[in-house]
């Protein structure tokens, strides 16, 4: 996984711009079963990766953090939203909630989240390739292909399927 790890910017680079191309394509126009067959390569994907060996997402980014996300995990800490709030996060240039720092707090060195019961709604639904109207989130999904080793596999199948 290392090594994967290690050479996933450079091939995400590599492909970024034949991407980019495919994803303008695709939101002009969607085939009908994108969805359909967004859900098959994601499955297919993930009955083979393993996130417990990677963790990219969580050691180099951070999600966002809903209201709703703030008030589950404070709850779960037994502590007050703002307590949550001026302990573990920080508003960014858009106005959103967002870690004070990058690897995740709560990420242990075993790569196991220490509030995946209660993780934010961005974690449970990253990298987010079987999300529906999938062609809507394209800009997310170039970024992701960078750092999830799972959506570069998905996006090339992808490209493969659909030509």
């Amino acid at each position: 996984m290392d090594e994967t790890l290690k050479q996933l910017p450079q091939r995400a680079k590599d492909t970024h711009n034949e991407t980019k191309k495919f994803f303008t394509k695709l939101k002009k126009k969607p085939p009908k079963h994108l969805d359909v067959l967004m859900q098959e390569l994601h499955d297919a994907e993930f009955s083979k990766t393993d996130c417990l060996t990677c963790a990219n997402c969580c050691k180099t980014t951070g999600p966002l953090f809903t209201d709703k996300d703030v008030s589950r995990i404070a709850k779960h800490f037994k502590m007050k939203e703002q307590q949550f709030i001026e302990t573990y996060l920080r508003v960014d240039e858009d106005n959103d909630y967002v870690l004070q720092s990058v690897p995740c707090t709560f990420l242990g060195t075993d790569n196991y989240c220490s509030i995946y019961d209660v993780r934010p709604k961005a974690c449970r639904e990253f990298p987010h390739t079987d999300r529906k109207k999938f062609q809507q989130i394209s800009n997310l999904t170039l970024k992701n292909v960078a750092i999830c080793p799972a959506a570069f596999n998905i996006v090339e199948e992808m490209k493969k399927r659909l030509g």
